[in-house]
């Protein structure tokens, strides 16, 4: 089963195929994905790797955290879920009680 994994304190510099070379010597990379930001088109800095099976990750990792790339010290650990924002509820609107 694929796993997700976190890769912080990137050089503004990485581009997502030199992120997917790196992670390749730990195993199958299925997807290497940089973030930007949308109004500028500048790199956040961060992104994620999935790898093909949990023992290529937690080997990736052991192999990735806290090594230098591109001038950086990585930052790589599992990725967390992103919580999904409850998008029925809140934001103004028109209150009765007033």
């Amino acid at each position: 089963m694929a796993k997700k994994l976190y890769v912080g304190n990137l050089s503004y510099n990485t581009t997502e195929d030199g992120l997917r070379n790196l992670f390749a010597g730990f195993g199958n990379v299925a997807s290497a994905k940089i973030i930007f930001d949308r109004e500028t088109g500048n790199s956040k800095g961060f992104g994620f790797i999935e790898m093909s099976s949990e023992e290529e990750a937690n080997a990736a990792i052991a192999g990735t955290n806290g090594r230098e790339f591109d001038g950086r010290q990585l930052r790589v650990n599992e990725a967390m879920d992103k919580p999904h924002r409850d998008r029925g509820a809140g934001g103004g609107g028109y209150n009765s009680s007033w």
